[in-house]
């Protein structure tokens, strides 16, 4: 073995990485995330609300670079808010091979009550439960997709990873304060900016501290783009010229 490349949870990367330095080999770690969902005060919630729910919820919210905290212009975040609900309670939850069906069961019964728990705690500490967040009555590991407000910092959720479908709503006053509390995280996977001024997005997404911001996009992948985090979300990159070269041996022969 000459190399490790992990994609999993800080716990496995902690002790793969430990490994893998313990025996002086190469490593990638592409580890958890809370990636933020900036919307700034010149947004078009047609189209940003969308994406949200995409960002968010897609998969039940099991994504690494799913849009974990969505950071919204106060001026927006009321009817942000509202239509982000109505989306999810559209949601049909099922067999997701039958007609109609948006949202499947979540990947183990061990993954849907510790998302439960999460919410309960969250809630217990002072959050506001828009919706959802409840085990449904059926069998299957099958949880009401959730949205959280008024998350503040002594939350212990705060700066906790929910890997499942809960988005967390703060409302911010203006850019600086987007920036700052999207910072304001262990973990630097990816983000997003949703604004009609993408120099103005483009400008704000240099001061984000994660590996990949994507500017009127959800978070996602290509093989032409380098994937990869710092922070608590591990280090190195997958796909494109900088993903094959994590793991190519430079070697030099001179000729005098």
């Amino acid at each position: 073995m000459r190399g490790v490349a992990l994609t999993g949870s800080e716990r496995a990367g902690s002790a793969v990485a430990a490994q893998a330095g313990h025996n002086l080999k190469k490593s990638t770690m592409e580890l958890g995330g809370s990636d933020a969902f900036i919307v700034l005060d010149d947004a078009d919630l047609d189209v940003v609300v969308p994406r949200a729910a995409a960002a968010r919820m897609g998969n039940n919210g099991q994504v690494c670079t799913a849009a974990k905290r969505m950071i919204v212009h106060h001026s927006l975040v009321e009817d942000f808010t509202s239509r982000l609900q109505a989306a999810t309670e559209a949601f049909q939850y099922g067999d997701p091979l039958e007609q109609g069906v948006t949202h499947g069961p979540m990947s183990s019964e061990t993954a849907m009550k510790h998302a439960l728990s999460q919410v309960e705690k969250a809630v217990a500490n002072g959050a506001k439960l828009v919706c959802g967040g409840k085990q449904i009555d059926r069998s299957g590991f099958f949880m009401q997709a959730a949205i959280l407000t008024d998350v503040q910092k002594d939350n212990p959720i705060y700066h906790e990873e929910i890997f499942g479908p809960v988005a967390v709503i703060h409302s911010v006053n203006n850019d600086d304060e987007a920036i700052a509390l999207a910072n304001d995280s262990p973990y630097g996977l990816g983000g997003s900016i949703h604004t009609r001024d993408e120099q103005r997005g483009y400008q704000l997404a240099l001061k984000i501290d994660t590996g990949m911001v994507f500017i009127n996009d959800i978070t996602g992948t290509a093989p032409d783009l380098p994937f990869g985090g710092i922070k608590n979300s591990g280090f190195g990159r997958e796909l494109s010229e900088f993903g094959i070269e994590e793991f190519l041996n430079r070697k030099l022969i001179h000729r005098p």
